[in-house]
Formats: structure tokens, sequence, C-alpha cells
């Protein structure tokens, strides 16, 4: 027997609200993305911290956006329950993956592999978060799914994520960044929401009992106050960082220059990251100027 599935029980207010947490999600792993390439030099140390908070983010970003799109998913003939170790094995994997895309183009730059490969790894992670929270539902029957529809759930998400690892890498400015996780925020709820178009619900009597597991009302606190307040707080850190702020380029400047010799060109003696003033001393040695 066929279950009736209904993704909307409450209207729109849970695909709005899972749209916000995908876009604040997005925005501030981009924004820390983007900011852990402008760490150089000495500073250079800070740019895992940047990585991984932006990789904390977005999944957890995306793994709130989907528990939230999921309180209103229901099958009208069978209560529907969650695994909690499942559920929260899918936010591990989120972030885990998310990270290893972000890392990727972190340090290897903008380039067409890296964003390619970065972006297959993190969009097959969003993908891999969704399915695996859908396995971890309880109800009186099982889950069937459209490997069509499947299929491009899993290339809207890998599409999405390339696009904004590429935003991030190349777009300067506040609100370029913020129009990039918007189109994110879209894509990722398009995903979840064609991922859940591929489910039916084939319904039977012997299978596990009614309501087995958490139901959605239960996790929404741990939903809510866990990722929600990390959310908040990495906000917070991103909106304190004074180069996210001013939108400083973080380039580094020379540490000091030798004056203008009268009747000669200026003179390089040495920069805080370039050549060593000692080793400008040693070539005039050498060559026997003075």
């Amino acid at each position: 027997m066929q279950g009736t599935v209904d993704g909307f029980s409450y209207g729109l207010a849970t695909p709005v609200a899972a749209f916000l947490m995908a876009c604040l999600g997005g925005a501030l792993g981009l924004r820390c993305t983007t900011r852990s390439l402008r760490d150089h030099g000495t500073h250079r140390t800070f740019r895992p911290g940047w990585l991984a908070l932006g990789a904390t983010s977005i999944g957890s970003g995306i793994w709130t956006m989907h528990f939230i799109a999921m309180m209103g998913f229901s099958v009208e003939e069978a209560p529907v329950g969650y695994d909690r170790p499942i559920t929260f094995t899918s936010l591990a994997v989120a972030i885990v993956m998310v990270g290893i895309g972000i890392f990727i183009v972190g340090y290897r730059g903008a380039t067409a592999m890296a964003l390619v490969t970065g972006g297959t790894i993190t969009g097959l992670g969003i993908a891999t978060m969704h399915y695996l929270g859908m396995a971890g539902m309880r109800l009186q029957g099982r889950l069937q799914y459209d490997t069509v529809t499947v299929a491009l759930s899993a290339l809207i998400a890998v599409v999405a994520a390339t696009a904004a690892l590429w935003a991030a890498v190349s777009i300067q400015g506040f609100l370029p960044s913020l129009g990039a996780s918007l189109v994110m925020g879209i894509a990722v709820t398009g995903m979840h929401y064609t991922g859940m178009a591929a489910v039916s619900v084939h319904l039977h009597g012997d299978g596990l009992p009614a309501g087995g597991g958490d139901t959605a009302t239960s996790l929404l606190a741990p939903m809510l106050i866990g990722p929600a307040v990390f959310l908040l707080l990495a906000g917070v850190v991103v909106m304190l960082d004074p180069l996210l702020v001013m939108g400083g380029s973080g380039r580094q400047q020379p540490a000091y220059r030798v004056p203008r010799r009268p009747g000669g060109p200026a003179r390089r003696q040495g920069y805080a990251h370039g050549e060593p003033a000692g080793r400008t001393e040693t070539r005039r040695r050498r060559t026997g100027s003075r």
C-alpha cells in the first residue's frame, strides 16, 4: 500500500525557514573561505582555522535546513520518527565532506581542477547528508526513490557547491558575496526538495513499530539550539574580523625602503616578506657596490 506523502504540512513556513538557514550557513562559510585566502606570510597559520569554521558553518547550515524542511514532511497513514545516532551522524558527514572540499580550494586557489574537485566533494557531501538523514527515518514502511530524480538532486548539489566555491575565491565585496549566498541557499534548498520529490513510501504492517525513534518535535530543540547557536557565534566571529568588515585586501606591504640617492634610482633594501636585508648587503659586497 502506498502512503500519502505531504512535504508541506506547515505550508510555506518550513521551506522559508529552511532556505534562510541554508543562506546563513552558506554566507558564513563563504566569507570564512574568502577570509582564509587573505592570509599571507606569518598570518598563514590562521588559514586552517578559518577554513574549519567555514566548513562547520556550511555543514551546520545545510543540516539544519534539511531537518527544518523535514518538520513539514508527513505520511498520512503512519507516524514518522527519527533515529538519533543516524541523524547526528549525517551532521558529521556533512561537515567532514564539505571541509575536504573547502580545504582543497583554500590551499589550491581558484584553479579549474581545485574548483571541480572541491565542488564535487562538497556537493556529494550535501547529497550524502540528505540521504543519510532520510535513512534515519522510522515508520511502518519503506522509502523508495526514483533513480533519475535522485541523480538530478546530486547534480544540483555538485553544481551549486562548485559555483559557491568559485564565488568565494573570485568575488570580492560584501554585496556580491551576499548574492552568492542567496544563490547557494536557493540551490541547496532546491536540491533538498528535488530529492524529496524522488521519495515514495510503501507501507506494510510487519515493519518497525509506529513512531520508533525520536519524533520530529523532540528533535526540534537540539536541531535549533545546537547548530543555530553555533551559526550565531560564527557570525559574531566573522563580523568582528576587521578584514571582512572593512574589506581589506590583506596584501602584505613592504616593511621599509631605502631613501632615494641623490641623482640615482631608489633601491630596495629588504622587505618583511621579500628579500632579506642581509642577502641584499651580501650581493652589494660581491659586486663592489657601496
